[in-house]
């Protein structure tokens, strides 16, 4: 079982605390490249999401039988063979977005993101633990990477959900800008993705020190309160 404590911890910390692309800054490779759009960034989050959470009830679930010595190659070998079954999936349920995927859905294998949450969690905890801290380390580069695609995605185009049609047979991509707009290049090159990168960092940066410096007043102001209420 877990306690709501502890599952508020894995929470934060996947999600926010320790974001694998805002703060770990893991897995550059197909959060620069692939994120041209919101929707192949969604959907190679999606994918390394299961990966994650499957990899992690894996070695949580083997790791008294895993001797210390060869851990790394089972740990890149369990991985591989899940990426091999999502790779085939993609391949067979929406063969179109896998062509514009290519090669990344397989590079999940050597993503830093899920050999270090594997090493670093999966192999030291029960697997309940193991696999909520997969799914949210995934949710944590899913919100990143949707974000970072739709911002790349409505400054070059001006559109969003471009290639929805893909997932979705019939549907079609949001017009947001005029139709007319000519676009900014910049935002769709690899430079945009960094620079936009860097102001989502810079972002999460200030917020948490805006939330750090709160906490002193409150704290302060509750303290005060306490003091001033009468005795019982």
């Amino acid at each position: 079982m877990i306690t709501q404590e502890e599952f508020r911890k894995i929470a934060q910390n996947g999600v926010w605390r320790q974001n694998t692309s805002l703060v770990q800054i893991l897995g550059l490779c197909p959060l620069l490249a692939v994120t041209t759009n919101l929707v192949n960034g969604v959907m190679l989050s999606l994918a390394t999401i299961l990966v994650m959470a499957l990899a992690n009830v894996a070695v949580a679930s083997l790791r008294n039988w895993i001797p210390h010595e060869i851990r790394i190659p089972v740990f890149i070998l369990i991985v591989a063979a899940l990426v091999t079954v999502v790779d085939l999936l993609f391949n067979a349920q929406l063969h179109a977005l896998y062509l514009v995927l290519g090669i990344f859905i397989p590079l999940i294998v050597t993503n830093c993101i899920v050999l270090a949450r594997v090493e670093a969690f999966a192999a030291k905890n029960p697997p309940l633990q193991s696999t909520l801290d997969g799914v949210f380390m995934g949710v944590g580069m899913l919100w990143t990477l949707a974000l970072l695609g739709a911002l790349r995605e409505l400054i070059g185009n001006g559109t969003l959900l471009e290639g929805i049609d893909m997932v979705i047979p019939g549907a079609h991509p949001i017009l947001l800008l005029p139709a007319d707009y000519p676009g900014f290049l910049l935002a769709i090159l690899p430079p945009g993705a960094f620079i936009l990168l860097g102001c989502l960092i810079a972002w999460k940066n200030w917020t948490d020190a805006r939330v750090a410096a709160r906490k002193p007043k409150r704290l302060t102001a509750e303290s005060a309160s306490i003091d001033a209420a009468p005795a019982r």
